[in-house]
């Protein structure tokens, strides 16, 4: 689900580290699902994906599922 946010705003996978102030392996893992964003990095997200107007859809989706 992460790459999902991350392409929906056309984000590089360090761009989104940047943005959330955590490293680009740690987003490469929630990616390959080697780890699960906690619930501050979860919040930290939805926040982000809400200051750039990503679809409420996708963030339901995201935030249901846990991924």
């Amino acid at each position: 689900m992460i790459k999902e946010i991350r392409i929906a705003l056309n984000i590089s996978q360090e761009d989104l580290a940047r943005e959330l102030h955590i490293s680009y392996a740690t987003v490469n893992r929630w990616e390959n699902s080697k780890a699960t964003p906690s619930r501050m990095a979860k919040r930290a997200l939805t926040d982000y994906c809400k200051q750039h107007k990503l679809l409420q859809h996708i963030l339901d989706k995201y935030i249901d599922t846990g991924n």
